[in-house]
């Protein structure tokens, strides 16, 4: 395949055996140890607090682009080649230095938390203080919740025996992992897209073929998912968080109150995207609800189809309308090779935005199939890549934002391409396009509720003992009726989806699932804000998404007139999608 569809890795290193490659690792060596000789001399004092504390700082600031550009580059490579064992290797050995860090970390935060001195009193004394107010503030509300010096260690070394090889076998599992579609073996990622297909018979073939596939690989996935839950839970009790999905609240700078604002708007609005599912499937042929195997069926003009560099064009073109800025950062990645296009053996399935701080660049990975949907993923994944080029000048503190609000900037990319796509489209292309934007939003209010009710359920549950692969199919199937409600064929539903979602193998991100329908329904507030203010919004929107690291959720939204914690905000996002579904509906 053309080298162009191919990313670029050279920009972080050659190879794993280049010079600067070596020298990085030596550099990371180097910082840890100082790290490590500053923790254990300096913090037995409570003197010169400024000082030290703006040395933690910049030593913190230091060791994340070292860390990032290193562990970046053997995960990239890792992604598009999932049996590179200089990859795998080289993780490792990145993963078991980093552990060294925690004994040094715990000491500074209880150090810090220990001062009782007022930080905006600190900051008045220090710029680079006032400048990483937020992530010191953090160190103080979570230092409740740190362990012992020594357990603290204990536990950031289990997980590279724990969690993260869990992960990471998972990770080859599927990445490996194929299905056989008429007697051919294709790879996973390749038969999961065959549901966009417009041929009936070839997306339930597939389906039937992918799950049943499953089941080589689903007591092996189960095995994984047990472990990294059961660690979760483990680590949560021994901090004294009441469940995982308080600490990943409190880790997301949200609160309880605006999540369970967002779940309940959510699910009063379930009714009306019954009524989408029910219209689809009846426009589909078929008689009552909708099979899982038609959810990403297309309707309407059919033949809407993009070479990668039409769709590309297509992109650019449509983020300059909004901003010079934001379409250029499209066109830079496009000609600079920063996106890997197309399925290939080995290759991860979906599509992921790796914002490289240290070099000031993003890498995005697609499986680029040439549907209209997929012209929404890279604009998607630009986005994400937008957000992280906001933050180029902000430190490496400074530059990491919570979980929920980094699906805004993708979610807001995806409105503008959708938008302009209905601006000159004829009725039965409309109809494609309103079509596809339910069906991504479908999935992001209506899949994303199952997901949550699955994890939140599986963590309840788990704390009984592990989970058998019949309980897990069992607890995904009963979250997709609660959140499909009718909508969907209660014969032809994806027992299955726990074993090919990333998200959940993942034990630093639980609940990955609700960021993606606050990202959706927190874009669509702002969209209508760019709306009364075409010419000021994008310089209001840069800003916004400059400070999302150096801020709660709460006050970044208050900065633009949200109040997140207020049902009617969401009630207000969720109306322009039940106005679409009307819509559709009477096309």
């Amino acid at each position: 395949m053309n080298e162009k569809y191919n990313w670029s890795l050279s920009e972080l290193y050659d190879n794993f055996n280049c010079n600067k490659f070596k020298e990085s690792m030596k550099s990371l060596e180097n910082i840890i140890n100082e790290i490590k000789e500053f923790s254990k001399n300096s913090l037995n004092e409570n003197d010169n607090y400024i000082k030290k504390t703006e040395k933690y700082i910049n030593l913190q600031n230091t060791l994340g682009d070292i860390a990032l550009s290193l562990s970046s580059f053997s995960n990239l490579t890792l992604s598009t080649n999932s049996s590179d064992e200089k990859a795998l290797k080289t993780l490792d050995i990145i993963e078991n230095i980093l552990t060294e860090l925690s004994l040094p970390e715990t000491k500074f935060n209880k150090w810090f938390s220990s001062l009782n001195i007022d930080t905006d009193e600190m900051c008045k004394k220090s710029s680079i203080i006032s400048e990483h107010k937020y992530f010191l503030k953090n160190i103080i509300e979570n230092s409740k919740y740190l362990l012992s010096d020594k357990e603290e260690e204990v536990i950031s070394k289990f997980k590279i025996t724990g969690s993260l090889s869990f992960e990471k076998l998972w990770d080859t599992i599927t990445s490996n992992h194929t299905v056989n579609i008429d007697g051919k073996e294709i790879p996973l990622s390749e038969a999961r897209n065959i549901a966009y297909e417009s041929d009936s018979q070839k997306r339930k073939t597939a389906y039937e073929s992918e799950i049943k596939s499953y089941e080589k690989i689903s007591q092996v996935s189960a095995s994984c998912l047990n472990s990294i839950k059961g660690q979760v839970i483990t680590e949560c009790e021994m901090r004294g968080y009441s469940s995982p999905l308080e600490m990943t609240v409190k880790n997301s700078g949200m609160d309880m109150e605006t999540l369970n604002s967002m779940i309940s708007a959510m699910k009063e609005y379930i009714p009306y995207f019954e009524k989408y599912f029910i219209k689809k499937a009846e426009i589909l042929g078929h008689k009552n609800s909708l099979p899982f195997y038609d959810l990403f069926a297309p309707v309407g003009k059919t033949d809407y189809k993009f070479t990668y560099e039409e769709a590309m064009d297509f992109v650019i073109t449509n983020f300059r309308k909004f901003s010079k800025e934001l379409g250029d950062y499209a066109e830079k990645a496009y000609k600079n090779r920063w996106i890997d296009v197309y399925p290939k053996e080995g290759k991860r399935g979906g599509a992921f935005c790796d914002n490289l701080h240290s070099i000031k660049e993003s890498r995005i990975l697609t499986n680029f199939t040439g549907s209209f949907s997929d012209v929404i993923t890279l604009a998607h994944e630009l986005g994400h890549g937008y957000h992280g080029q906001c933050l180029d000048n902000e430190t490496y503190l400074n530059s990491d934002y919570p979980m929920p609000i980094a699906e805004t900037a993708s979610t807001f990319c995806e409105i503008i391409v959708k938008n302009a796509a209905l601006e000159k489209a004829d009725r039965d292309t409309a109809l494609m396009i309103i079509e596809s934007d339910l069906q991504d939003s479908s999935q992001v209010i209506i899949d994303i509720l199952s997901r949550f009710i699955f994890e939140d359920t599986v963590f309840k549950e788990r704390k009984n003992g592990p989970l058998s692969v019949n309980e897990l199919c069992n607890i995904m199937i009963e979250a997709q009726k609660q959140s499909y409600g009718k909508g969907l064929d209660s014969e032809y539903m994806h027992k299955y989806m726990w074993v090919c979602k990333p998200h959940y193998y993942d034990a630093e991100y639980n609940y990955y699932n609700f960021p993606y329908a606050f990202g959706l329904l927190f874009a669509k507030g702002l969209y209508a804000l760019y709306e009364k203010d075409r010419e000021k919004f994008p310089k209001i929107y840069k800003e916004l998404l400059r400070n999302t690291g150096k801020g709660d959720i709460k006050t970044v939204a208050k900065s633009v007139g949200i109040d997140i914690t207020n049902i009617d905000f969401w009630h207000s996002s969720l109306d322009m999608l039940k106005r679409d579904i009307e819509k559709f509906i009477s096309m």
